[in-house]
């Protein structure tokens, strides 16, 4: 083991034997507390998932949450895992990265969803202004189809023909302005 390792049951260990010295006359049960606490904090559980709660040390110890809580061994593990210095087993730290990468994901799928449905309708709005140059568009091959027809059909008097660009280069500033129809 390294010395982080050793460190927290040390601590442990420590604290219990104050705990032992302060107050000599601790029974079965407090003794059944905190050797229960020492294996959840060791990482080798008997019976519980190695939670360190009062719920799964008493389980461990075999007593109930109301013989724990009178226990002047109650306090002392309040100190110890409420301490900066206690590393908490590993099988604890390891629920709490799980939990922090839980939110981490939750989070990140909001701002992916959040994302996906600004494209969505950005996609939405293309698409509209897509069709509406479409219908445009075609509106305009239309007028086209019909002024050749006219051209082509020798309609006179309707329209005069105007010269096509790009056959001298010119372009349609540089043309005359002719009008359209005869008066």
């Amino acid at each position: 083991m390294t010395d982080s390792t050793n460190e927290t049951p040390q601590t442990v260990r420590t604290a219990f034997a104050r705990l032992a010295r302060e107050n000599p006359g601790l029974t079965d049960i407090d003794h059944k507390i905190m050797r229960a606490f020492e294996q959840l904090m060791l990482g080798c559980p008997e019976i519980t998932d190695g939670r360190t709660s009062a719920v799964n040390i008493c389980a461990e110890a075999g007593v109930s949450r109301a013989s724990y809580y009178r226990s002047p061994v109650a306090r002392v593990v309040k100190d110890v895992l409420s301490s900066p210095d206690a590393r908490r087993p590993d099988m604890d730290e390891l629920r709490q990265e799980v939990a922090r990468l839980k939110q981490s994901e939750a989070h990140l799928r909001r701002e992916k969803a959040a994302e996906i449905r600004d494209l969505r309708a950005t996609v939405a709005a293309y698409a509209n202004q897509i069709q509406v140059l479409a219908l445009r568009n075609a509106e305009l091959e239309a007028d086209i189809r019909q002024l050749h027809a006219q051209l082509d059909g020798g309609q006179e008097g309707v329209i005069r023909q105007l010269r096509r660009l790009g056959s001298d280069n010119e372009s349609p500033s540089d043309m005359p302005r002719l009008p359209l129809t005869d008066e």
